[in-house]
């Protein structure tokens, strides 16, 4: 999926800069060009989206219809860069990119008639992406992608750890006194040390699990607190608001309906923790 990303972040910018008024393209071909900007800025968007996507948890329509948007996002490079050189005399910002494409397109272009070949050229691409558009409403790679992130999403893994019982959990018992004994450890003999320690590992080894007893496990030498599972790529906004909900219910009841920003919400959280043990410095 980066492959289907890089080239069009690469492409992107290349139009937008020739539909720039210091390029006087004929006026059907710029009409076209605007179709594709738009046509390939929506696509673009919803890219990020499949990005988000375990390449192994992808649909295969998905990942067919992603490598045809790679290849035509290629092809209109390669007619781009043509174009500026042919037509505008610019330098290639990849001369070997510019090596293929004058050969890919060699029996288009002669320095007479370059214009009306490029149109032709950005028809056919721009016909190119009419199809890739609709093949992705026909199989409706839209409804494939939005099933999985909402499939994936409604049940967090992470959640099962939170709610199994330690006293069943076999082993247990070592690596949380292990871990508490690293969050404890003084420093200069005088006062423990605050303290981050990090649990690593393949996904199913129970780091949830085990992260969750040494918070039990702790919890009540402590004035307040809070254990908020946060994934690879977490919403910020969702993590203060679960944090501040976690810390006193009662106070922050509707959290998650209210209209806050995110300087609000730390602003609530410091205000909360600001009177608690080992918080002055907040």
């Amino acid at each position: 999926m980066d492959l289907v990303m890089g080239a069009m972040d690469r492409l992107l910018p290349k139009l937008l800069w020739l539909l720039g008024d210091e390029y006087k393209l004929q006026t059907g071909v710029k009409k076209q060009m605007k179709f594709i900007t738009r046509e390939l800025e929506s696509v673009h968007a919803f890219l990020r989206k499949v990005a988000d996507v375990p390449r192994d948890e992808l649909d295969e329509q998905v990942k067919v219809w992603a490598r045809e948007v790679r290849e035509a996002s290629y092809d209109m490079e390669d007619v781009l860069d043509t174009f500026l050189v042919h037509v505008e005399g610019c330098e290639p910002a990849n001369p070997s990119r510019l090596k293929r494409a004058l050969q890919k397109l060699s029996n288009l272009f002669s320095k007479g008639k370059a214009r009306h070949d490029v149109s032709c050229a950005i028809e056919e691409i721009k016909n190119t992406l009419e199809e890739v558009a609709n093949r992705r409403l026909r199989y409706r790679i839209d409804d494939i992608v939005v099933n999985h992130v909402t499939t994936t999403s409604t049940i967090d893994p992470r959640l099962h750890a939170m709610y199994k019982e330690v006293a069943k959990l076999v082993g247990i018992n070592k690596p949380r006194d292990d871990v508490i004994a690293m969050l404890s450890s003084k420093g200069d003999g005088i006062a423990p040390r605050k303290k981050i320690v990090a649990i690593v590992g393949m996904g199913g080894l129970g780091k949830t699990t085990l992260a969750k007893a040494v918070y039990d496990k702790v919890r009540e030498d402590y004035e307040c607190g809070a254990f908020i599972p946060v994934g690879r790529k977490p919403n910020l906004m969702k993590v203060l608001m679960d944090i501040l909900y976690e810390l006193d219910k009662n106070e922050y009841e509707d959290i998650h309906t209210k209209n806050r920003d995110e300087r609000q919400l730390i602003d609530n959280l410091r205000e909360f923790l600001m009177n608690k043990s080992d918080t002055k410095a907040l």
